[in-house]
């Protein structure tokens, strides 16, 4: 018997369970429709990433200097920019909760799928339990209400942020969307204050280290810093590209999507800029390479805490919230998702009368919360987080690639400029980057891909032969395959 609260009326699989994929069984799983224009859209998509403006990108510097921090942000932006083109495109042709899992499920079957949308459901649940420590160091540090960072801040963060999200999607993201604009407001204003103090001799401050190939001055630790950089130069954007999860839940998305993705990434790039090189050009990169709070490190230095520093403190936190608040989001659709379609238990893929994924909510902060609670290693969650990503970016760039090759003419209401070229830069770099987390956190690196071994055995002596075929993801895989039928036919 299949988990969940139905049971198949026929052999479990994924062409005959016509029970369990019954009108009644996607009534108990349906989410809010239209709850979201573009302007909510593009405010979640910068909300899943401001944090990262905020705090981490800089250890980039200890690994390639400015030079090779700033190389590595630009390439890791293309491959954002590439990805979100492809995604745009995909999105337009599979509006639905999916993302990511509904698009390699039609190009790369059930296995892609699984795959590309276990590598998001670990960014996705890693990410949040890596930001509530963050939280908690920000709550010590500003001496908020006499708390320490403990278990007790990280269960507040995630039961009243779960507790919106109960409330219902629209409510919840107008919430983001408001944290997200105070997060923006800071970041605007730190790099006025910065750019006060910028001194450009500053930006190349890291003694060169004179083992390392190729190094100098602006490439301290060489040619391979920029390589090592990676991970950190996509701290600027990783995240946005959980937007069209969002997909079910937007109003009118074939048209909303592309426009929300691409606003999202213009603001993401140019914040990313102004923070990157006010930051470093005000106290020096050897003086931020290691800071847990860069932004307030560039304004004050060693020196006493100013208006200004004290302000982008409290903004660092409404930052923090923002993402912390939108990865949660993302992280219960994917799972819906994967549950609704039989990838995982379908009882996690069931709603509230309000429409919310409450056990896709619930169980997944019972484990970010665990861990945090557990592991206070808030650095080593993150690059975990990372490594899931790089692969479902891979993953997706790839079948947006297939699509295009496999189904010329499928009907696409918003083509990726480029074609696969666009894409096929996007799978190359996150490949690359890829790779470059075993040169930052190795540990890491084999902690996600053993969580990815599990998973997969689940799928593979479980969950693969108890697929729901009338799920929107899979539905829609099954009618390209009846089509390449008939056509051979």
């Amino acid at each position: 018997m299949a988990q969940g609260t139905e049971t198949p009326a026929g052999p479990p699989d994924s062409t005959s369970a016509g029970a369990t994929g019954s009108a009644a069984y996607l009534r108990r799983r349906t989410l809010r429709r239209g709850s979201a224009g573009w302007l909510l859209l593009t405010g979640l998509g910068v909300a899943y990433v401001v944090s990262g403006d905020f705090s981490g990108w800089n250890i980039g510097l200890s690994k390639g200097g400015f030079g090779g921090l700033a190389v590595a942000m630009v390439l890791m932006g293309v491959m954002y920019a590439c990805l979100v083109f492809a995604l745009a495109e995909l999105s337009a042709i599979l509006p639905t909760a999916g993302g990511g899992y509904g698009f390699a499920r039609r190009a790369l079957g059930t296995w892609g799928g699984f795959l590309t949308g276990t590598a998001i459901l670990i960014e996705y649940i890693l990410a949040p339990a890596a930001i509530s420590l963050f939280i908690g160091d920000y709550v010590e540090s500003l001496g908020l209400f006499g708390l320490t960072s403990g278990w007790p801040v990280y269960l507040a963060c995630f039961a009243i942020f779960i507790g919106i999200h109960l409330w219902g999607v629209g409510e919840a993201l107008r919430f983001s969307l408001v944290v997200t604009a105070i997060a923006v407001a800071a970041l605007l204003i730190f790099a006025v204050g910065a750019f006060t103090e910028f001194d450009a001799g500053r930006l190349n401050d890291i003694p060169a280290d004179p083992s390392a190939f190729g190094s100098n001055s602006w490439l301290p630790y060489g040619l391979l810093g920029i390589w090592a950089a990676f991970p950190f130069g996509m701290w600027f954007f990783l995240g946005v590209e959980g937007v069209p999860l969002a997909a079910e839940e937007a109003k009118d998305p074939v048209r909303s999507m592309p426009k929300a993705l691409a606003i999202s990434l213009a603001v993401l790039v140019f914040l990313a800029l102004i923070t990157f090189v006010s930051a470093t050009g005000a106290q020096g990169a050897n003086a931020i390479k290691e800071a847990g709070n860069p932004l307030v490190v560039a304004l004050q230095g060693d020196g006493e805490p100013t208006a200004l520093s004290r302000f982008v403190n409290y903004a660092g936190l409404a930052g923090l919230v923002a993402s912390f608040f939108s990865l949660i989001f993302a992280g219960s659709r994917q799972l819906f998702a994967l549950s609704r379609a039989g990838y995982l238990p379908r009882f996690l893929s069931l709603t509230n009368r309000r429409k919310s994924p409450y056990l896709g909510l619930l169980i997944p902060g019972v484990i970010g919360f665990t861990l945090a609670a557990w592991s206070g290693n808030g650095g080593r969650m993150l690059n975990v987080a990372v490594f899931g990503a790089t692969i479902s970016y891979a993953l997706m760039a790839l079948s947006h690639i297939v699509l295009r090759r496999r189904e010329p003419d499928l009907p696409r209401p918003y083509r990726t400029p480029g074609g696969a070229r666009t894409s096929g830069a996007a799978f190359v770099l996150a490949c690359s980057a890829l790779v470059a987390t075993f040169l930052v956190d190795r540990d890491a690196a084999f902690i996600a891909l053993g969580v990815y071994a599990v998973a997969l055995a689940y799928f593979a002596f479980y969950s693969r032969h108890r697929l729901v075929a009338a799920a929107p993801e899979e539905e829609f895989a099954a009618l390209a395959a009846a089509e390449a039928e008939l056509k051979r036919g």
